[in-house]
């Protein structure tokens, strides 16, 4: 065969096979940009899940299953080509109105999980705290039936009284994560905060330990949650500590009357003798009363200085401070009696 300026037929027909091919692949391209532009099938916000262990196709072809996507084959094929497919993290994922296959595939890159959050307050008893994490619709449950004296068991823990051992605190978490989960986080933060507050405590506190300033900022937390009068009401407890006064904080006397108490406090409550009645007992409460904030630490564990062994509530959240019984009893008819 020579050459003479002109195509021959043998090559006429590669031509046509590259024109074609070339074609095809252009074509091809356009259809791929054009889906990947495409957005998904979503008519509303939603939550997809890629189980761990789970591939990349069949996490495509479960949405493709489920009429989010359109073509499961080419999402895996493209994602496979570039290395996607193999580095996506399982967890649970927000599929977004208007997302486009990229947009959730770089979510899964990311690990731009779902997150959840829970609160435990400031002052709540571990019943309530326990009740709130058994009624979010969003934990796996492993703690039904745990109370006070049974949870630290269920959670693998040193066994003994629960209340006032878990920070509160908002608790961030993922798919999957149990209430049992939280109370181990919770846990372990009050330990650390506990340390640092008692490693930097006043010297000549009258705690024989860590539990026992922890018992007194329960105590602190329950009487009051302005944050001005919280170390001028750890130095009266302080100062009736010193002088073996019955401390007389009627919240420690409520948690002793427990959920029979209907949140009238009367002169029999005070009179029934309890483990936590201090106005029948010296000294602490066995534990603590509730949950306990870092403010109240601090302030169990720097009291004010003075010499206050009386306090009152006003009525509007502060309360009333007096050094004398007579000074004390003026308060309480001007606030409490009027």
């Amino acid at each position: 065969m020579h050459y003479n300026g002109r195509v021959t037929t043998p090559h006429k027909v590669l031509l046509a096979l590259l024109v074609i091919a070339l074609a095809g692949a252009a074509g091809a391209g356009l259809y791929v940009k054009a889906w990947l532009d495409r957005p998904l099938l979503v008519a509303a916000d939603t939550k997809v899940v890629l189980a761990a262990g789970q591939s990349f196709s069949s996490f495509a072809r479960q949405l493709e299953a489920d009429g989010v996507l359109s073509n499961a084959t080419l999402w895996s094929v493209l994602a496979r080509l570039d290395g996607s497919a193999r580095r996506v993290q399982a967890g649970e994922y927000w599929l977004r109105t208007g997302d486009r296959a990229g947009d959730l595939l770089d979510r899964l890159l990311a690990g731009e999980v779902v997150r959840y959050e829970v609160k435990l307050i400031e002052g709540w008893t571990l019943a309530q705290a326990l009740a709130a994490l058994s009624a979010h619709p969003d934990l796996d449950h492993e703690l039904a039936g745990a109370d006070e004296s049974t949870v630290l068991g269920v959670l693998g823990l040193p066994e003994g009284h629960g209340e006032g051992l878990f920070f509160p605190d908002t608790y961030h978490f993922e798919r999957g994560t149990s209430d049992a989960d939280i109370l181990r986080r919770a846990y372990r933060k009050l330990e650390a905060e506990l340390a640092a507050a008692w490693q930097s405590r006043d010297s000549g506190l009258p705690y024989d330990s860590a539990y026992d300033a922890l018992i007194v900022a329960s105590l602190i937390e329950k009487e009051t949650g302005r944050d001005s009068d919280r170390a001028s009401i750890a130095q009266v407890f302080v100062s009736r500590l010193h002088r073996g006064m019955r401390l007389q904080t009627d919240p420690s006397v409520i948690y002793g009357v427990g959920p029979m108490f209907d949140g009238n406090l009367t002169r029999r409550h005070l009179r029934t003798d309890t483990p936590y009645n201090t106005y029948t007992r010296k000294g602490l409460p066995p534990t603590p009363i509730a949950l306990v904030g870092r403010k109240s630490l601090a302030a169990a564990m720097h009291p004010a200085p003075g010499e206050f062994l009386y306090f009152v509530s006003r009525g509007d959240g502060s309360s009333h401070f007096s050094v004398s019984l007579e000074e004390h009893q003026a308060a309480v008819r001007r606030y409490q009696l009027q």
